[in-house]
């Protein structure tokens, strides 16, 4: 398995595994949550660990480099889980609605603040915006598969399939983002909402 994230040591082909690096995202994930990633500084991150500011550097060359790192970590399991859901095929569409979302809404549980992260900062960090727009092509596919199966036309019109499960997508992101600020409740209401919408339109 290939590393997903740039570090300063190495190149995208050098097995992934190394502790340390794992314990400097999982402390700039904690300071998301309690310091924002605007405020955060490579100092913060690197006293959160343990070493020094230097130390750090030997992993990572900047801020912006341990925030797309944190990104793709988590849209490797975003993935990882959409590709997984793609491979079944035997589920009934209406459970393979419901356990997506089940998915999704974990996810925004677990790792909300690096998600929104990923969504507010995709329009200005390029590589970010590469991570986030290939994971999200990732779940379409799988959304697109899943219309089908109900019966949705495979097409290229904008109500095909894949056209409505580009825009299931995106409303399922920005319902989840607004509902993560606010608490775990909030986020089970929206996994009830995006269920219900995409039910109907699964429904022909």
């Amino acid at each position: 398995m290939t590393k997903s994230w740039p570090s300063r040591r190495s190149t995208p082909t050098v097995r992934k595994g190394d502790l340390r690096e794992q314990q400097i995202l999982d402390a700039a994930e904690d300071l998301l949550t309690t310091t924002g990633y605007a405020d955060m500084t490579v100092a913060d991150i690197a006293e959160s660990v343990g070493i020094t500011r230097a130390a750090l550097y030997f992993y990572f060359g900047s801020k912006q480099e341990v925030l797309t790192a944190l990104v793709a970590r988590t849209v490797q399991v975003l993935r990882d889980r959409a590709a997984g859901a793609a491979r079944d095929q035997t589920r009934p569409v209406d459970e393979a609605i419901g356990a997506a979302l089940e998915r999704t809404a974990e996810l925004w549980r677990d790792h909300g603040p690096v998600m929104r992260m990923a969504v507010d900062l995709a329009s200005t960090v390029p590589a970010i915006d590469e991570l986030w727009s290939e994971a999200a092509e990732v779940s379409i596919d799988a959304m697109a598969d899943v219309l089908r199966r109900a019966g949705v036309p495979t097409g290229t019109a904008p109500g095909d399939a894949p056209g409505l499960a580009r825009a299931l997508c995106w409303m399922i992101e920005r319902t989840f983002y607004q509902a993560s600020k606010i608490s775990p409740d909030a986020i089970a209401d929206a996994k009830l909402t995006c269920e219900t919408v995409w039910r109907q339109v699964a429904v022909r």
